[in-house]
């Protein structure tokens, strides 16, 4: 069986994934349909949340049922199920074993029936048993603590890449992944009825696993070579009883492998970045940009760009973050003024570097850290930063003037960029700041 691997590891490969420009040619779409569904921006809190719910109904981006689908044409069943027939493979030396890195794991609230799409790693144990590492903030771990008899699961591996990308961004618990996947595709993704389990799954995936996982059975999982950088250890997890395994006929194997950044996960973030730009925006306005570097890992530092209007604003800016579903897990959040650009983090370390008073400047809380945090004492809580790296004034105890930056004049700055060539620099490229 021939494996797929890599297939997200550059913002090229990304863009030719979702069949986009770039990932801001995405959000602008976005944006574009908050305000059609809002009839403009919208006003007041109440009216931003009820713009996020409009977006969930917008028809024509609802996932369609067909029959026939191409990921059943052959199934598995009883003693034909064995996980060992598929090249699952082992990326790092101290890996417990063979991990499913790939996989759109499905699972239904037992509340409101509402279907959640997520990527969690899946050790395999045996021929038919694997981990599932639903960390304790992620949405399937949510849908197991609240089961109180079987959890029916479907895992989907492959497919169109929209759809495995969607699993992993971090909508809120009842906006189905698939609907993001319509709006990229501008029609609506077509799912399937599961052969043995309750669910829908994407039709065009090139293998589904189905099965269950029961409350309270757990078993070590781990280490695991994480994009952290570091190997993740044992610790107990559910399992997953694979029942039925559905295929195409000649089926294609999709895996990646993480590790210390940037690995093929960080491109996929970068895309989430983006294309949720309109939706922190949304509640947050001000917020000009924001930056993951890779060099953070995502969860542990976003450097924003705001437009300050009154004194305390960038705190708010960093509260605001803190309150957005899984950006509650930020451990440093850098917060500069609007004209610094923060995709490029040596502007934002000259800025942090300048404009902090340590004793004023720094905002230290408590609260939910990530799982895969090394440095609390304690697991998944923890300490967090904010860096109020903007230009302070006399209301905010700076009673000095604030000093204007250094800023060659445009016509010399443009006389300089036109001779380049003449002086013979060849293809070096003056930087604003070198130019000024």
């Amino acid at each position: 069986m021939p494996v797929a691997i890599n297939l997200f590891c550059s913002e090229r490969r990304m863009n030719w994934a979702l069949e986009v420009q770039d990932a801001d040619t995405l959000a602008a779409r976005l944006e574009a349909m908050i305000d059609m569904v809002q009839g403009g921006p919208p006003q007041g809190m109440l009216n931003k949340l009820r713009t996020l719910g409009r977006l969930v109904h917008v028809g024509a981006f609802q996932p369609k049922t067909v029959s026939d689908p191409p990921c059943q044409q052959v199934v598995l069943t009883g003693e034909d199920v064995d996980l060992y027939t598929l090249p699952i493979i082992k990326c790092w030396p101290q890996d417990a074993g063979p991990y499913i890195t790939l996989p759109l794991v499905i699972t239904r609230d037992p509340d409101t029936g509402t279907q959640n799409y997520g990527i969690y790693r899946m050790q395999v144990f045996d021929r038919n048993t694997t981990g599932m590492h639903w960390q304790t903030h992620k949405v399937g771990a949510r849908h197991y603590r609240a089961s109180t008899e079987k959890l029916e699961v479907a895992v989907a591996l492959g497919g169109d890449p929209a759809s495995i990308w969607t699993g992993s961004a971090p909508l809120p618990p009842d906006i189905d992944e698939m609907i993001l996947a319509g709006f990229i595709r501008d029609q609506g993704v077509e799912l399937a009825q599961a052969v043995s389990v309750d669910l829908k799954v994407p039709a065009h995936a090139e293998i589904v696993l189905e099965g269950y996982v029961i409350p309270g059975e757990e078993r070590m999982e781990g280490p695991f070579g994480d994009h952290t950088g570091y190997y993740s250890l044992a610790e107990p997890y559910p399992v997953f009883h694979v029942t039925t395994i559905t295929r195409r006929h000649n089926p294609i194997y999709p895996t990646t492998f993480v590790g210390r950044p940037p690995t093929e996960d960080y491109w996929m973030g970068k895309v989430t970045e983006r294309v949720f730009m309109p939706l922190i925006r949304l509640i947050l306005p001000e917020v000009v940009d924001i930056n993951m570097p890779a060099e953070g890992i995502f969860h542990n530092l976003i450097l924003v760009s705001m437009k300050k209007e009154y004194p305390g604003h960038a705190r708010k800016v960093m509260y605001g973050l803190w309150g957005l579903g899984l950006l509650s897990l930020t451990k440093v959040i850098v917060v500069v003024d609007d004209f610094v650009d923060v995709q490029n983090p040596s502007e934002v370390a000259w800025r942090v570097a300048n404009n902090i008073n340590p004793a004023t400047d720094l905002v230290l809380v408590d609260g939910p850290i990530d799982d895969l945090d090394v440095a609390s004492p304690t697991p998944r809580f923890g300490s967090k930063v904010g860096i109020d790296a903007t230009r302070k004034g006399p209301e905010e105890g700076y009673h000095r003037q604030w000093p204007p930056d250094i800023e060659m004049s445009p016509d010399i700055r443009d006389r300089v960029t036109e001779r380049w060539a003449e002086l013979g620099l060849g293809d070096i490229i003056p930087s604003d700041r070198s130019a000024s």
